[in-house]
């Protein structure tokens, strides 16, 4: 099997894994930068070229595209789609989880249960927003924001209305949640591959900070699912559309909420809290998928 792998560094850990995992299984592997990509689109067919050769023969491509490079490489991706190559996510479904406001919407929408989440742009609507989601503690948050970024915890009326007035200010588009104090600074990261759960784990936030992302200084431990919670997991990377998803869940009074879906969830924290070769689960779920 020829496998192409969409990534900006080949020597990102994830990356590096990938291509490991799929050599050792015997298959050959190319890293591509998806900004060196340049496509072709005509009636009579698609080609896509890098480093002035076409790129042929790609029996899968597996996206590893960050946040920045959001529109180039899905517009990549669809076009190894374009000319029949296997993706385990498909563009489009990288382009709903990238969309924190559509993937909540139609998470939602399948009744799958998440933090009560309001968004809205008038000033003049901002203190009915707020009624709507309901007393501060409120979590707002960037929707374009990817580790932990842009996101803050306000405690009192004045400080929601302080940060809205500031992202306002910045033309940005947000959401607002509620805070799930219960969670105690704590999510569970579950990493879905096809139709399992392969991988989980539990992050805490450090002192002082409610975001428990290992990128922020969190600290990652080995989790132990409950049915619900894998189900849960499942159900959401399956209507994003997604075959390998990090699902972030929280703990809470009323069962487990879905906070986040990951279009390209990283290896590294979860390999080394869990101990686990989540890289290998990813080339198995390919190779049987292409069967």
């Amino acid at each position: 099997m020829k496998i192409a792998i969409l990534s900006r560094n080949s020597r990102l850990y994830s990356t590096m894994r990938l291509v490991a995992a799929a050599r050792a299984r015997g298959h050959s592997v190319r890293v591509l930068d998806p900004l060196r990509c340049y496509l072709r689109i005509a009636h009579d067919g698609f080609a896509l070229h890098y480093g002035g050769r076409a790129l042929k023969g790609f029996d899968c491509v597996i996206p590893r595209i960050g946040a920045s490079v959001t529109f180039y490489g899905t517009a990549v991706l669809r076009q190894f789609e374009m000319m029949g190559v296997y993706t385990p996510s498909s563009s489009d479904a990288v382009l709903r989880a990238r969309d924190k406001l559509r993937s909540l919407q139609l998470l939602a929408k399948h009744g799958i249960d998440l933090p009560v989440t309001v968004f809205g742009d008038n000033p003049d609507d901002t203190a009915d927003l707020m009624n709507m989601l309901g007393p501060p503690p409120h979590v707002i948050k960037l929707n374009e924001g990817a580790q932990g970024s842009g996101v803050v915890l306000a405690e009192k009326p004045a400080a929601s209305q302080s940060v809205i007035e500031a992202f306002r200010g910045l033309y940005a588009n947000f959401l607002v949640q509620e805070f799930v104090r219960e969670a105690n600074g704590r999510d569970i990261r579950c990493f879905v591959v096809g139709d399992r759960v392969v991988a989980a784990m539990q992050r805490a936030a450090v002192d002082g900070d409610f975001r428990a992302n290992l990128h922020r200084g969190g600290t990652g431990s080995p989790a132990k699912l409950s049915a619900a919670e894998r189900r849960i997991a499942l159900r959401a990377a399956k209507v994003l559309g997604l075959g390998i998803a990090g699902v972030d869940l929280l703990r809470s009074a009323r069962g487990p909420l879905v906070l986040e879906v990951n279009a390209s969830p990283g290896l590294e924290g979860i390999e080394t809290v869990t101990g686990l070769d989540v890289a290998d689960a990813v080339i198995q779920h390919i190779e049987a998928a292409l069967a």
